[in-house]
């Protein structure tokens, strides 16, 4: 029996018990090996942590703001659409451009804010770092870089499944978690087996953590508990 009811109890667990190395070597185990997000995507703050449901945003290099399939001038494409769709625990996950401007800013994390999201992680740049961070909302990314996306990307499509540069796939409703170490997806339909394989080797570690500190070799350990 899982120890939480519902997605909030099991981020709050997320989050105050595992971390993504763990998540990464049970995802490993379990034959997902192309979990882990590129390594660029790294915490705005080292302290953040983010936990919750993917809604997946693809990302498109454009030039100028003119769509010719609608006729119209359409800054950010289907960016604030994609923005004003987030809901509860959900996080903004966002791939597909060159990293030659910014995803995200301040006002974008007002927006996901109030609709009650949990986080941005993006395959790219965020800006208006100070009002992020005054914000406290947690923001994955390879830094800060104010050049803005206006006329230079636009979201082509939203709440579908997306790919990274080095493989790892997301798709709608998976378990994004990342903390100082990455950013690890864990695939929605095993996320009950994965996460509680995950507590299980962290109350493991535990216990070789002990017996290390008693004076146990780090060979005998292994040998003892089978985790290192």
């Amino acid at each position: 029996m899982t120890p939480y009811q519902d997605d909030q109890q099991l981020f709050q667990l997320m989050k105050a018990e595992l971390f993504t190395a763990v998540v990464g070597d049970v995802l490993d185990a379990a034959g997902h090996t192309h979990q882990f997000l590129p390594p660029q995507i790294k915490a705005l703050d080292p302290a953040m942590l983010v936990a919750g449901r993917a809604m997946p945003v693809l990302e498109a290099d454009c030039h100028d703001e003119y769509v010719a399939a609608t006729g119209e001038r359409q800054p950010f494409g289907l960016m604030f659409e994609a923005l004003d769709a987030l809901r509860p625990n959900e996080i903004y996950v966002c791939t597909g451009s060159s990293p030659t401007y910014a995803l995200w800013g301040e006002l974008m994390t007002t927006r996901a804010l109030q609709l009650g999201a949990v986080g941005a992680v993006l395959d790219g740049y965020c800006r208006d770092t100070r009002g992020i961070l005054r914000l406290g909302f947690p923001t994955f990314s390879y830094g800060s870089y104010a050049q803005d996306q206006r006329v230079r990307g636009r979201v082509i499509d939203f709440r579908c499944p997306i790919q990274f540069a080095n493989g790892t796939v997301v798709r709608p409703g998976d378990i994004v978690f990342g903390d100082v170490d990455g950013v690890v997806i864990i695939p929605r339909e095993q996320e009950n087996d994965i996460i509680q394989a995950a507590l299980d080797k962290v109350h493991g570690e535990n216990h070789v953590r002990a017996a290390i500190e008693a004076g146990m070799s780090a060979a005998e350990a292994f040998r003892s508990f089978g985790i290192m």
